[in-house]
């Protein structure tokens, strides 16, 4: 596949577009944990130069999607029972927070814009693999953020945004063989149900039980792989000056 070749605006533009082409490989756990991103080699896939490519990884680092290794370039972070903890406790907490919000902010076209990311999401097909299942995976992330969208909290939305990519990540590296044990379609029409009657509390209970079984889900696979919970954490990294502090310059589009 060639970016290059298909954007001839600005820097900006292709740095913009490798960002998202490169999350969505990510997310789709194209990479292994662990996988060293060899910048020659994407380089010569994606069609680009050098510098607009560490630019996007630079940029995804930012969200920590992918670990920066001085001198070594760029690897893809390590899986772990802990992380997936952490990353599940925090979409549980900041996606009700922001459903929350989102009932009391929302308006028709909020309502409106919710009904037709469900109808979306339950005429689409989970097929196993391929083309299917990237449409399903792209109406399910939809809706989950259509959920939230008007919750007038742009910084909070973006932070739903990192995580729920991270919780992807997890979910299409160890569920990819397993079955469901649950109705997923049902659950999204409930939460989607309750979000627009404004029962707010059984919503956001809804949607905190819905995060966390996936996490469970994920989890019993994730431990159930021989070594895959015990990947090693990343080392620590030394403490950055006032001009080093991370930061995402993602903007939120696009579970």
């Amino acid at each position: 596949m060639t970016i290059g070749a298909d954007i001839h605006v600005t820097d900006r533009t292709l740095t913009a577009a490798l960002v998202d082409h490169l999350r969505q490989a990510i997310v789709a756990g194209r990479f292994k944990p662990g996988d060293r991103l060899r910048l020659t080699d994407l380089r010569d896939e994606l069609g680009v130069s050098l510098s607009p490519l560490r630019e996007a990884l630079m940029s995804l680092s930012a969200e920590r999607l992918v670990d920066v290794e001085a001198q070594r370039g760029f690897r893809m972070p390590p899986v772990s029972e802990a992380a997936l903890k952490e990353i599940t406790t925090l979409r549980i907490e900041f996606e009700s927070m922001a459903l929350r919000a989102a009932m009391e902010h929302g308006d028709l076209a909020w309502e409106s814009g919710i009904a037709a990311a469900l109808h979306r999401l339950l005429g689409t097909g989970r097929a196993p693999s391929g083309s299917g299942l990237q449409e399903w995976e792209s109406a399910h992330r939809a809706f989950h953020m259509s959920l939230l969208s008007a919750c007038a909290m742009p910084l909070l939305l973006n932070f739903c945004s990192v995580l729920h990519d991270h919780s992807d990540r997890y979910r299409r590296l160890f569920l990819r063989t397993h079955a469901g044990d649950r109705d997923v379609p049902g659950e999204h029409t409930r939460i989607a149900e309750l979000t627009m009657a404004r029962k707010v509390d059984q919503a956001c209970a809804l949607l905190r039980q819905h995060i966390a079984r996936t996490g469970v889900n994920v989890r019993r696979a994730l431990t159930s792989e021989p070594g895959a919970a015990a990947s090693p954490s990343p080392k620590p990294k030394k403490p950055q000056g006032r001009s080093g502090r991370p930061g995402s310059s993602r903007t939120t589009d696009r579970r």
